[in-house]
């Protein structure tokens, strides 16, 4: 290790052959230092390799060629108006002629002297002799005296901007790498290096950026060589690191709740409920008791599928709460689940001799002022509300337990917020959107996860079935049947009014058409966003008390509605939604005994994605494998957004390819903070420094409990 540090931080316009104003455009691709030029990895590789004279290609086949620009033009063809720029370029053992088709801007582009690099594959000229073309190939400019660097060889390719490409991007950190890569310190312990037999670091940049000769093409283009591998454990290792260090530092903090878990605060409403908990209640309910028992606040996640029982798991947890004095909290995204749960939470807490409050952004000031002083006098025992609970003007006069209801439509300061209007106050989440493992230990990678992986008895597997636009009136029939049977069923479309940009059936026009023309004789609901708070109310009491039969409705029904008498989902323009919204929304049906139905209708003209996600709501319906399939589809990077503020992104490690290294990361990270708590010592330090040069500007999300 060298006895000064290593100049990660160099501002990059200080970088050899950078300057202010190419320092402005590396900026527009997040480059600000050498660190960040260092670690912009290439997005491609391109095997240069066989460089070929322009007399030994062949036609039909893929060829790189370096020649001297002899004459470029532009000319315009008389059908159809297409503006065809022709090259030529001649290497002095033949000439060979490139063609694009409407890019007439390539033709300032190239001067008559210079020396290009193109490839592509290579045709006959059909109205020339021995003439040889190349139709779109790839191209770049490169200087004789550098020809080594960007053809001959296994070439990285980089994403560019306007005023910079990649052929400049790859000589600047051909030129970084000469006077700096010598001297990269290594952050990891050589016995982890050796363990996984990992390359070092200095090796990993160097080899990533520009790959030794002989190198698997397949496996650069993959993410799966020995540089990738190496750079993608430290990421992973780095940020398993943060959240054992975050949860490192909430099991540290001044001590906890202890609270009294005797069976004898949840045995009265044991008696209440007409059935028994699953054994997977039973089991996270324990594992939560054991958390409130312990004198350090709780911070767990349940993971469950809908239907599944993790609301009473959570009445429970709360009762235990309120039985020790505290008052407790529930928070939920939507004003509908806050009222779900208020109506259903409401009468067991009364039997209990308990007071319930619902707390909401839309209420009246006298209604709202009235609930603040029962909330902070401590005359509710339970309060359920939405993101209102975390306003400034609401305090608690003793709060010692926070539910948060659907976490993945919150974000981590949010939750933090509510906790903090508590001393210590336990946190519990609660989610019924699966999380595939592999998010899980990076998302809430600091939290305790239990898993609700038990339906209650006597549940049905709900069936699920595609139809297409023509076929919307077998739907109908369907429906119509259950109907007739007593059922009640709902129908989701995504837009209130319409929309001109999208093609989409508004839930106001289905609703009409539904009254007067499909269902005249069935009492049919409408249910969006923008009715007024009553009218919610009234409309969610007569689904449930089946004054309603058919319920139109958009996407605010997505989550915590439930209504066991409704046996059929019904989902317009299904290609239209994600898949863990397509399994929420089935999850509002299959509630009772009865056999339930979801009802896909989609478009004839679905993408191959659409098609796929389409395809697994059809051939599961088990959350989890759901889950695992959204994350092959979409890829890990929309699961880290704003939501999740705080954590770092991951530019090279990919959660679906390398799923086993994380969890090999995440072993020897909680492993290493358990050894080395501060990460102080020698062997440890350059972990820590790494750390806080990586995760600038959000090592504060570290203290967030």
């Amino acid at each position: 290790m060298l006895n000064t540090p290593f100049p990660w931080q160099t501002a990059i316009q200080y970088v050899k052959g950078v300057g202010p104003n190419r320092a402005f455009l590396l900026g527009k691709l997040d480059i600000q230092t050498l660190a960040d030029l260092l670690y912009f990895i290439p997005f491609r590789y391109e095997d240069r390799s066989h460089l070929k004279r322009i007399a030994e290609v062949r036609p039909g086949e893929i060829e790189t060629v370096v020649g001297e620009v002899m004459a470029v033009s532009l000319t315009e063809t008389s059908r159809k108006r297409m503006k065809i720029v022709d090259l030529a370029i001649s290497d002095s053992t033949g000439l060979l002629h490139a063609k694009w088709f409407n890019q007439p801007f390539l033709k300032t582009l190239f001067k008559k002297g210079e020396t290009v690099m193109l490839s592509g594959r290579v045709k006959k000229n059909l109205y020339g002799a021995y003439s040889l073309d190349m139709e779109n190939p790839q191209y770049e400019k490169v200087d004789q005296n550098e020809v080594q660097l960007h053809v001959g060889r296994i070439v990285p390719v980089y994403h560019e901007t306007k005023g910079i490409t990649a052929k400049q991007i790859r000589t600047l950190i051909k030129q970084a790498l000469d006077r700096y890569g010598a001297n990269i310190p290594e952050i990891m312990p050589t016995t982890m290096l050796q363990k996984y037999r990992l390359c070092s670091l200095s090796e990993a940049i160097h080899e990533i950026h520009f790959p030794p000769e002989g190198s698997d093409l397949e496996r650069l283009n993959g993410g799966t060589s020995s540089a990738h591998r190496r750079l993608a454990f430290d990421e992973l290792f780095l940020l398993e690191i943060g959240l054992a260090l975050r949860q490192q530092g909430m099991t540290k903090k001044e001590q906890g709740i202890r609270f009294d878990v005797s069976e004898s605060h949840l045995a009265p409403l044991r008696k209440l409920i007409p059935f028994h908990l699953t054994g997977a209640q039973e089991r996270v309910l324990g594992e939560i008791k054991k958390d409130l028992a312990s004198a350090h606040p709780m911070h767990r996640l349940i993971q469950g599928d809908v239907g599944s029982g993790k609301t009473l798991i959570a009445l429970m947890s709360l009762l235990i709460a309120i039985a020790n004095g505290y008052q407790g909290a529930i928070m939920a995204p939507t004003e509908i689940l806050a009222d779900q749960h208020y109506l259903s939470l409401k009468p067991y807490l009364e039997q209990l001799g308990k007071s319930t409050a619902l707390l909401t952004s839309d209420m009246k000031k006298r209604d709202k002022d009235a609930v603040l002083e029962q909330i902070s006098s401590g005359q509710s025992d339970l309060v359920i509300g939405t993101h209102a609970l975390i306003e400034k003007g609401v305090q608690f006069k003793k709060l010692g337990l926070v539910v948060v209801d659907e976490q993945h439509k919150f974000g981590v300061l949010q939750r933090a917020k509510l906790v903090t209007k508590g001393k210590q106050a336990d946190l519990l989440i609660m989610t019924a959107t699966p999380i595939p493992r592999t998010l899980a230990m990076t998302l809430y990678g600091d939290l305790n996860i239990s898993v609700v992986d038990e339906l209650p008895p006597g549940r049905s597997p709900i069936e699920t079935k595609l139809y297409y636009v023509k076929q919307r009136d077998r739907v109908y029939r369907r429906v119509e049947k259950e109907l007739a049977k007593g059922r009640q069923a709902f129908v989701v479309c995504p837009l209130v009014e319409e929309s001109e940009k999208l093609d989409l059936k508004a839930a106001i026009e289905v609703f009409e058409h539904f009254k007067s023309e499909v269902f005249p004789n069935r009492k049919i609901g409408l249910l969006h966003g923008r009715l007024k708070r009553d009218e919610k109310e009234m409309i969610m009491r007569q689904f449930k008390a089946a004054e309603i039969d058919l319920l139109v409705a958009t996407t605010v029904v997505e989550v915590g509605i439930d209504i066991p008498n409704a046996t059929v989902m019904v989902i317009e323009h299904a290609e239209r939604y994600g898949l863990s919204q397509l399994h929420q929304l089935r999850g509002r049906v299959g509630r009772g005994r009865e056999q339930s139905s979801c009802l896909m209708i989609a478009e004839y003209a679905v993408s191959k994605e659409g098609k796929r996600r389409l395809q697994a709501m059809v051939q599961s319906a088990d959350g989890f494998k759901i889950a695992e399939e959204d994350l092959a589809i979409r890829g890990p990077g929309e699961f880290f957004g704003t939501k999740q503020s705080g954590l770092p992104l991951l530019k090279i490690a990919n959660l679906v390819r390398d799923a086993l290294m994380l969890e090999t990361a995440r072993a020897e990270a909680f492993s290493c903070v358990e050894q080395h708590p501060e990460l102080g010592d020698n062997e440890s330090r350059p972990i820590r420094e790494e750390l806080e040069r990586k995760w600038q500007g959000k090592l504060e999300w570290l203290t967030i409990a």
